[in-house]
């Protein structure tokens, strides 16, 4: 007891405040014990100092300097900032010292200046250790330690010192040193955490450390530092302009002064770019999959360690934010009482308004760092993940394809990455809210006491309240994203396939598929929609509820009502009441953010393929093999039974050229994949030497120039460039072409014709100088003539010692291999030279004679010339066929669309147009104007009569509750409104783009990228869907509560106004100088978006291509370089409205100061203190809602440009109208078939040249019509224009008396039947593909496939002589159509006599229900022709188009084929486009096409026997196939 006497002296009666022994004296800074626990904390620091200046002295561990020590402005402030702190506190306790010894003669009692000399050496020490720690020394970390626990202990002396300075009225030297402590302590914190890393090294580094790049990459931070230009000021911003965003002002600028484009955007730093930040993710999820299993919190573990630097620094920030913005009641409740003529000093009410602005600018700097950080945390999250699902899909298994469609793996980064990259924005507010919810209710206990628990019980309730509407709103969310997935799934695949649904005028139906899934989805949007509409009436009430509540308490507990205790609890409530109405907005942040993060999780667990070690690297010349296969069983399922190759001993060597051939199904192109390493399950090896190019059977395209397609990736050698151009014969298309191979070819290669895209695809494998090349048919949809000579100058010449692979059903070529694989039924059943095969295979006889048998008699031959056929350029003339004029003098695909400047109201009105939008608005708008004026009559209610003794407390509460009551059902019903308003817009602007996008021309497609419109349907439809509704309500309601705070300031202190009228016109003026800018940036954010799409779409279209090539590092390149595009507009709108808030709170504190010192200096009185205490109270709240409705109106700008960008395809120009009432066809048109065309003539675009040049000509009913011509001669556009595709210039065709363009185009197209030249599969089920329209019952379809069957085994019986031919043929047709039906394969006796087969159909399981997968990627491209034929059959139209129908069977089918449709078809008109000449031979008449005129149009024969026909050169150009073949074998040998 002695030692604390000398402590803290002799407690006596005056100085009972002093030796306060009560738990509250902790936090009274005048108080002995609480100068004693300062005391030992300031001694453990310095024994932690003393311990870590002792083990440097002794330790022989030597830290040597690695550079020059340089200090940051930062450090510079912290030391003079603290070090004057140290030594005032130290000038301080000696200054006590003195005063004790002339008053006393004594230092006794030690508390009052001990504490303050422990004080001043603590900083001092604290301060040296951070400067002379190095980032490598052993106690590094014990400095941050230190720094956060100086931090915690500063804000405790700063807040107690606050809180006895504002309620006790006491104030002393040491409390000013304790509040100015806490500033010095962030910047310690801010020190430790970041500057120090830079205290040593390159004088050059001048990043401040809040923004240095984070743990783990600063060694790829460096990489590229060299080659960036234009980098975002920020990477050089220093402390001052980083906490002011002053970094930012010459790109606003710029903005103001012209119209932003994507160039003038800064790259991002380094340490934000998605390389970066997907490195880093990848190396902490692999030490996590280490540890534990891959699931969501491994994935959440690793996000948050990449991160955590940067979330400890941005809660810090929100720290600092919730502790000043809660002493705002504090000093209300101060400036109530210096109105009232309490003021504990003299000046009081300056110096609060002083601290006041302070504390506000505090507050304003600490919360737009805090979101920053934040957006800046979830945009590199966003980025990696978005990098993270790009590279998963190239590696994506085929088995993984069918749980994950393209549709939903551009949801997945559209949406999905999106969501969780706007989670860390909201993450600091769960527990920020909590303490401030808590900081509040203290304030709200010191002010009306026990009725504290009225208050906290209704906020309890409000809170249980919302609990179960969480987990429903989980359950819709997880609904929602369900339907958003199947409803976007048939979008994509009914827009990819646009041109075969107008051909088959299936547009209707898929329209209305569509339409059904949306339908679903809006259910699911509308209980989103109501949740949301349930927290608004919830939270907007709750303040309401619990002012009332916590009175009538006040009422009941006998707690007397004053203007202090009433506005200090309310200026509480309205202070907390923001964060409260944001739960239920962080709740669904949460929600979603966990849904997809699980949908991503279980993409990125997904089997990858596990056969790519198959490609050894090495060079060919030293081995003997370059391809070797030793398998058992090659399938792309795991079921054995079900495997597709069986037995496949194959060993290629190098410089060896392998044909592979067979009838449709035998497995060719598996076997090429197997090569490639895509089959997943191989039962033995399979080895590849070498480098490998690729040729697929579809060809794939990549959207850009031809040059960039026939590069892909590799540097341009011009002398090998030509040489590649001339190999493929792509010289002279590319002279007619606008700008050459520069010319813009679109998605897919739209602008091309097919033979056009097979020769870029084998010009692009040809560039890469590979070792081995696998080409899956190339040469099927080349014309004879240009199949003949790309044959001999690439296979032959161009790729002599090259190991060639290639898939044909081209026997003419056969001869030049070294060895031909023979397939059948999943099997090579014999492997061996042609000649060898010919002599030695019976069923290769069959196959090769079936190919000289397709015109019917070998005499055909004789007209051949055996001489090899020159191909001059005379020879080779090109139009650059249809789609290429339409670019001339401009390219195809545009630039993206997309709206510039100010665009006013105008998106505002398209949103309000639909379905009633401005009845719900304008009842939303009075509801919340009456809810408005409702507040500030309850507030001035209390403020006239809080102090009126003649009304008595239950009045003023009743009347008070009273109003509060009637509110409420305006809130009710502004939901309502809110609900209808979104629910209306979303219902009607999603059937308007539907619409329009069906009933689009082809043209559109052709030039429109599909990412462009997947964006639009994808995440724009989900903004209109969820958000502008909400948004433009809350922006709305913001602004009407800033404004009517305005006025409730000006009502009460006049002179405010001088200050008001000019602060509110800066706010709109830098709010239309901020919109200039931001609306760029985020129109920029969406065309970038629409191009990091496409790009995805088109990559998982050609991941096999792409992995083929091993082009996967630069293809996940470019896609970084797109993310990192995207995510720079993403970063400076951000950046861009957080520079905007924190100048408009700079200007709220000026208001709001001023009205304080109004409040000091005008002679209101004491009868005044409850308009002091309500304007105050809405003061204190005035950047709040300031902000916020400027935020909400800057956010709303940005969600408007969705509207903008859905208005652009809402109005697409529409084709012909489907039917035109009056003008309808009878129902059995056409009955003849009779086709007549007169000088037809058509052109793309007005001023371009015909592609057609006044055809006329005459299909008589019952004919079958043959059209042949070159590459380019306008065989297709004779096609479109008969289905409309396309509109004649001049001229018209007449069916059956009937003009078509006088009918609508469903009517023509419905009437029509065409098989298409690529095959299209829709997925669904076997009788879906047959049958979209369902117009036709199971047992029609297994009659028409059935009935089929049995007439081509009936032409089998007659076209083969030979018993065991016949057989053959037989079961390889029955082969086929089993696989078409889905039968089970039949013995083939019991399939001949047919007595089983119906049977067995029916008895399988899945039957006609069986899968298609998207695309048909599960059949081969020759079974999806089969269905097409299937199509055709049940569509039984009297005029059928058959455009290159069986380009991709193999011979002995196509024969059957032809000659079993002629026959099913014998009275109806059959039109032939054909490449493969034989395919025409027996028609009736042929029609000759070049450069877009009739050349010639007689019977075969007839033209065959003509001089200079047209007609004669293509049948004697493809018959000398095998003369040329011939040659070229021995030429080989």
């Amino acid at each position: 007891m002695g030692l604390w006497t000398v402590f803290c002296g002799n407690c006596s009666q005056e100085d009972d405040k002093t030796c306060n022994y009560e738990f509250i004296s902790v936090a009274q800074p005048y108080t002995c014990i609480n100068h004693f626990l300062v005391v030992s904390v300031d001694l453990l620091f310095l024994l932690i100092f003393l311990y870590v200046i002792l083990y440097r002295s002794f330790s022989r561990r030597k830290i040597s300097a690695s550079g020059s020590k340089h200090f940051s402005p930062m450090l510079i402030c912290l030391a003079i900032y603290n070090g004057g702190l140290s030594l005032a506190y130290l000038g301080l306790g000696i200054w006590t010292i003195v005063v004790m010894l002339r008053a006393k003669g004594s230092i006794l009692p030690l508390h009052g200046w001990l504490v303050l000399l422990f004080q001043g050496f603590t900083w001092m020490m604290i301060n040296c250790t951070v400067f002379t720690e190095k980032p490598r020394d052993p106690h590094f970390t014990t400095g941050k330690l230190c720094s956060i626990a100086t931090f915690l202990f500063a804000g405790f002396l700063c807040f107690s010192s606050l809180w006895v300075a504002i309620v006790d009225k006491m104030a002393s030297i040491k409390m000013v040193l304790d509040i100015l402590s806490f500033p010095g302590a962030i910047l310690l914190l801010l020190c430790a955490f970041g500057e120090h890393d830079y205290l040593e090294g390159d004088q050059d580094i001048s990043h401040d450390a809040l923004y240095e790049p984070l743990q783990g990459e600063k060694a790829s931070a460096t990489d590229e530092n060299s080659t960036d230009h234009n980098v975002t000021p920020f990477d050089k911003a220093r402390f001052l302009t980083g906490m002011t965003f002053w970094w930012l002002n010459p790109l606003m600028k710029q903005g103001k002064d012209k119209i932003l484009r994507e160039t003038d955007i800064p790259q991002l730093r380094q340490a934000d770019r998605a390389k970066t930040c997907y490195l880093m993710f990848e190396e902490q999820l692999n030490k996590k999959k280490q540890r534990e299993t891959h699931d969501a919190r491994s994935v959440v573990a690793a996000i948050f360690f990449c991160h955590r630097k940067a979330i400890l620094i941005s809660g810090l920030f929100a720290l600092i934010k919730v502790l000043t913005v809660s002493s705002g009641p504090l000093f209300l409740k101060a400036f109530i009482e210096v109105a009232e003529g309490e003021a504990a000093f003299e000046y009081e009410g300056y110096a609060l308004a002083g601290v006041l602005f302070l504390a506000k600018c505090l507050e304003s700097l600490s919360e737009r760092q805090w979101f920053f950080q934040t957006r800046l945390i979830g945009l590199q999250v966003r980025s990696f993940l978005s990098a993270a699902i790009y590279q998963k899909q190239l590696r994506l298994s085929n088995a993984a394809k069918v749980t994950h469609s393209p549709g939903e793996i551009m949801n997945y980064v559209t949406v999905d990455a999106y969501r969780i990259g706007e989670f860390p924005y909201w993450f600091h507010q769960i527990w920020s809210t909590c303490l401030q919810l808590c900081l509040a209710l203290v304030i709200v206990y010191y002010s009306v006491g026990p009725a504290t628990v009225a208050a906290l019980g209704v906020i309890v309730l409000t809170v249980l309240a919302t609990s179960p509407v969480a987990k429903l709103q989980h359950k819709y969310q997880t609904k929602l994203m369900m339907t958003q997935d199947k409803r976007l799934k048939a979008i994509t695949e009914a827009l990819a396939n646009m041109k075969v649904l107008k051909l088959y005028a299936w547009e209707k139906h898929f329209k209305s598929v569509i339409e059904g899934l949306r339908k679903d989805e809006l259910d699911w949007i509308l209980a989103v929609l109501l949740q949301k509409g349930y927290y608004l009436i919830l939270f907007w009430s709750s303040p309401i509820l619990v002012s009332a509540a916590t009175f009538w308490a006040c009422y009941f507990f006998e707690v007397p009502l004053s203007a202090s205790n009433v506005f200090t609890f309310l200026a509480s409530l309205r202070i907390v009441q923001e964060p409260i109405r944001m739960i239920p907005d962080v709740a669904g942040v949460f929600i979603e953010a966990t849904v997809s993060l699980t949908r991503i999780v279980k993409f990125l667990e997904a089997p990858e393929l596990q056969n790519r070690d198959a490609r050894q690297q090495s060079t060919v010349k030293e081995l003997d093999q370059s391809v070797l296969i030793r398998a058992s069983e090659i399938s792309w399922e795991t079921n054995s039974a079900n495997a597709t190759l069986r037995n496949i001993n194959l060993m290629v060597k190098p410089g060896e050229k392998v044909a592979i051939c067979g009838e449709v199904g035998s497995g060719k192109s598996t076997l090429l994949a197997a090569v490639l390493g895509e089959v997943p399950n191989v039962k033995g090896v399979v080895h590849v030497y070498g480098k490998i190019a690729y040729v697929s059977q579809t060809a794939w395209i990549q959207t850009g120039s031809i040059r960039e397609n026939i590069l892909f990736g590799s540097p341009m050698d011009p002398h090998r460039y030509q040489e590649v151009l001339r190999k493929c014969s792509l010289v002279k298309d590319l002279e007619m072409l606008p700008v050459g191979d520069l010319t813009e070819i679109g998605e897919r290669g739209v602008t091309l014709s097919g033979g056009q895209k097979q020769r870029v695809q084998l010009a692009r494998a040809l560039y890469q100088d590979a070792d081995v090349y696998l080409l899956d048919d190339p040469f099927s949809a080349v014309d004879a003539h240009t199949a003949t000579s790309v044959f001999k100058e690439y296979v032959i010449e161009a790729l002599s010692g090259k190991t060639v692979l290639l898939v044909t059903h081209q026997v003419d070529f056969l001869p030049a291999f070294n060895s031909i694989l023979f397939m059948s039924e999943g099997c090579v059943i014999r492997a061996s030279t042609y000649d060898q095969l010919l002599a030695s295979s019976q069923e290769f006889q069959n196959f090769v004679n079936a190919h000289h048998d397709n015109i019917g008699s070998q005499r055909h031959a004789k007209h051949a010339t055996w001489q090899q056929f020159k191909t001059s350029a005379g020879e080779i003339q090109r139009n650059y066929e249809e789609l290429f004029i339409s670019s001339l003098g401009d390219q195809l695909i545009k630039q993206e669309e997309r709206e510039s400047g100010n665009t006013g109201l105008k998106p505002y009105i398209q949103y309000l147009r639909q379905s009633k939008g401005f009845f719900y608005f304008f009842l939303a708008a009075v509801c919340h104007f009456i809810f408005t004026v409702g507040q500030l009559i309850q507030n001035y209610w209390l403020a006239a009569d809080i102090e009126d003794s003649d009304i008595s407390t239950v009045e003023l509460i009743a009347v008070y509750s009273g109003i509060g009551a009637i509110l409420v059902l305006f809130l009710l019903l502004r939901a309502f409104s809110v609900v209808g308003l979104g629910y209306g817009a979303s219902l009607s602007i999603f059937s308007k783009l539907l619409n329009s996008l069906f009933r689009a021309p082809m043209s559109f497609y052709d030039s429109t990228p599909l990412g462009r419109i997947l964006s639009r349907v994808s995440s724009d439809i989900s903004v209109v869907d969820i958000d502008v509704a909400y948004k433009l309500s809350i922006a709305l309601v913001a602004s009407m509560t800033a404004y009517s705070t305005y006025v409730i300031l000006a009502i009460v202190a006049w002179p405010l106004l001088f200050i008001i009228v000019p602060m509110v016109s800066l706010t709109i003026r830098l709010q239309r100088y901020y919109l200039a800018s931001a609306k760029e940036l985020m129109r920029t954010d969406g065309t970038t978006k629409s191009l990091l799409a496409s790009h995805l779409a088109e990559s998982i279209a050609g991941a096999m291509t792409i992995r083929a090539f091993e082009e996967e590092e630069r293809f996940f390149s470019k896609n970084l370089d797109l993310i990192d595009t995207n995510a720079s507009a993403y970063f400076h709108g951000f950046s861009a409205n957080e520079w905007l808030i924190q100048r408009l709170e700079i200007i709220c504190a000026i208001v709001l100061s001023s009205l304080a010192l109004a409040t000091t200096l005008l002679p209101l009185g004491a009868s005044a203190s409850g308009f002091i205490g309500m304007a105050l109270s809405y003061g204190l709240s005035l950047n709040v809602h300031v902000i916020a409705s400027v935020q909400s109106w800057c956010l709303l700008e940005n969600l408007i440009v969705s509207v903008e960008r859905l208005e652009q395809y809402m109005h697409i120009p529409s084709e012909a109208a489907e039917v035109i009432e009056g003008h309808r066809p009878t129902h059995n048109w056409p009955v003849i078939g009779n086709l007549q065309i007169c000088d037809l003539k058509v052109r793309y675009r007005p001023n371009a040249p015909l592609v057609l040049q006044g055809i006329s000509c005459i299909f008589e009913g019952g004919h079958n019509i043959g059209i042949v011509g070159r590459t380019g001669s306008g065989k297709t556009t004779l096609i479109s224009v008969l289905f409309r595709l396309v509109e004649p210039t001049e001229g018209k065709i007449i069916i059956d008396d009937i003009d078509i363009s006088t009918i609508g185009l469903h009517d023509l197209r419905s009437r029509l039947g065409i098989i298409p030249q690529d095959p299209t599969l829709f997925s669904g089920s076997v009788r879906y593909n047959l049958d979209p329209l369902s117009a036709h019952t199971d047992q029609e379809l297994w009659e028409s496939q059935i009935g089929f069957m049995e007439k081509l085994i009936e032409a089998v019986s007659t076209f083969c002589t030979n018993q065991e031919n016949r057989i053959s043929i037989q079961v390889r047709v029955v082969l086929y159509f089993s696989i078409l039906t889905e039968s089970i394969l039949m013995n083939v006796l019991k399939v001949l006599e047919k007595c089983q087969l119906r049977e067995a159909i029916r008895e399988k399981e899945e039957g006609l229900d069986s899968l298609v997968m998207q695309d048909g990627s599960n059949w081969s491209l020759g079974q999806r022709q089969l269905f097409c034929l299937g199509r055709a059959l049940l569509k039984r139209s009297r005029i059928l188009v058959l455009d290159e129908a069986t380009a991709s069977v193999d011979n002995v089918t196509d024969s059957i084929l032809q000659k079993t449709i002629r026959r099913e078809f014998a009275h109806c008109t059959v039109i032939t486009v054909a490449h493969r000449i034989p395919t025409v031979m027996d028609c009736d008449k042929v029609l000759a096409i070049k450069d877009g005129k009739v050349m010639e149009y007689d019977e075969p024969l007839k033209l065959m026997n003509k001089e200079d026909s047209l007609f004669g050169q293509l049948v004697k150009e493809y018959w000398s196939h095998s003369a040329n073949a011939s040659m070229y074998s021995e030429d080989c040998k």
